[in-house]
């Protein structure tokens, strides 16, 4: 109980930002997810011989992650509510883009 109290002024503006900027902030799992997948390939190949070899093995690994492409249409329809919250929330401060 006393961690809440200590950390609650902190928390509170938190709870202010809508619900959809909230699960954004908080949604951590695609993030760790990659993460772990760039450590698991650095860990298999040990060494590299210079910089550009480690970046292109991440380059690698992250096109692995969706080979057809397919998935970025998901990951746009996940990401519209949020953006239309932020373009509220923050209106002079985020620009929106159309593609």
């Amino acid at each position: 109980m006393q961690l809440w109290e200590s950390y609650w002024a902190e928390f509170v503006p938190f709870l202010e930002y809508d619900v959809e900027i909230r699960r954004v902030i908080c949604t951590t799992n695609a993030i760790e997810s990659i993460n772990a997948r760039y450590r698991r390939a650095v860990r298999a190949r040990g060494h590299f011989p210079n910089e550009a070899a480690a970046l292109k093995c991440l380059y690698l690994v992250t096109r692995s992650l969706d080979p057809s492409g397919g998935g970025r249409a998901r990951w746009v329809m996940r990401w519209k509510p949020a953006l239309n919250a932020f373009a509220i929330t923050f209106a002079g401060r985020f620009e929106r883009t159309t593609h």
